[in-house]
């Protein structure tokens, strides 16, 4: 008699697969740019060794933490109003970016030979990791999904990126208040005005991979496509930020090999946080805010329809105090499942949406 697979099982397998397909795409990826950029894939200052090595060590450090994890108590608390299907995932460990941030940060670090950007990209890195820290302990600590509150978050996030942009303007050449647009080989000079706009960058791209961490795999696969490919556009003009975002991007690989569907741990505020503030930090460093822009298109989608449903609904607000709703839930990968989409399927499209965004990223960037 043929043996059959569970559900379970046969979505385990899946995740294994998608999962196992992103860190072979990636890596081999990381070898053909540095290839081209004739660097030598086994040496610190590449794209190669520090994707695989923090991938390991990420995904070793997994096996001794989550246990950990859980003798702790740690359990996701899940919202009764979202989808159904992710009831099951109640108790599953939370703040997984407490290990694999780390990971990358320390690794870049020693790889790099601590230079001076590597460091303050790091900090930045830490203290959004701390805040999504303290917003994921009180949410366990009063067993609900609120935290603290958002404008504390917000408080501590623009307190941060305020600290971040002081260290640029005293430590950075003064043209890094221009944005450069590479399709017309000109910068646009925004002097004073830049700051305001680093400011926001930092705190609305920590927020999007904040939104979109709400599937198994779905931000740490599509954060690791964003930062390997923000790393190779950098390799040239900034060697140490590329060996930054190619350990934290082996970091996701190697935290995905647990948070993959069905999730054994999930990185929480604490790792999702962390993961904006790297890329916007990256950004502003190598003025690479346009390619951002367009590495961070999913993220950008799925703020935005939080942003319309939330619009939506209070434009639509009756007598009742209740309005109508533009999507079934928000974010918008909540509504692909809600429309019969699986978790897999969405973070398949997801994978596929951010691997075109990154060639077209490095696409422009040649011009």
């Amino acid at each position: 008699m043929d043996a059959k697979l569970s559900p379970n099982q046969g979505s385990n397998i899946s995740g294994i697969g998608l999962a196992s397909g992103l860190v072979t795409g990636l890596s081999v990826a990381a070898l053909i740019f540095d290839w081209m950029g004739n660097r030598l894939p086994w040496q610190g200052m590449s794209l190669t060794l520090p994707l695989l090595l923090c991938a390991v060590g990420a995904g070793v450090m997994g096996h001794w933490v989550i246990p950990l994890l859980q003798a702790l108590k740690t359990g996701q608390i899940i919202r009764e109003d979202g989808p159904q299907a992710h009831l099951k995932k109640a108790g599953t460990p939370t703040m997984g970016g407490i290990f694999f941030v780390p990971v990358a940060v320390v690794a870049a670090c020693f790889l790099s030979g601590f230079a001076q950007e590597v460091l303050a990209v790091s900090a930045l890195t830490l203290s959004y990791g701390l805040i999504g820290w303290i917003d994921d302990w009180q949410i366990l600590r009063r067993k609900s999904n609120k935290g603290i509150s958002p404008k504390m978050k917000l408080a501590l996030q623009i307190s941060f990126a305020a600290v971040f942009c002081l260290w640029l303007m005293f430590n950075q050449p003064s043209d890094i208040t221009s944005i450069a647009l590479p399709w017309v080989s000109f910068s646009l000079p925004l002097g004073l005005l830049f700051w305001p706009l680093a400011g926001f960058v930092l705190v609305a791209e920590s927020n999007a991979t904040n939104l979109t961490d709400g599937i198994d795999g779905l931000a740490s696969g599509t954060v690791a496509i964003a930062l390997l490919a923000l790393g190779a556009l950098i390799a040239p003009t900034a060697p140490g930020l590329m060996v930054f975002c190619a350990a934290l991007s082996g970091s996701c690989l190697g935290f995905l090999a647990h948070n993959r569907n069905p999730a054994r741990v999930f990185m929480g505020d604490t790792g999702s946080l962390a993961l904006g503030g790297a890329l916007a930090a990256v950004a502003l460093l190598t003025n690479s805010l346009v390619a951002l822009f367009i590495l961070s298109g999913i993220f950008f989608v799925e703020t935005l329809s939080v942003m319309a449903q939330v619009s939506y609904y209070k434009a639509t607000k009756g007598p009742d105090g209740k309005g109508k709703r533009l999507l079934k839930m928000a974010p918008l990968h909540h509504h692909l499942e809600l429309t019969g989409w699986s978790e897999l399927q969405v973070v398949a499209v997801f994978y596929i949406i951010g691997a075109i965004l990154a060639f077209i990223t490095l696409a422009i960037g040649q011009l």
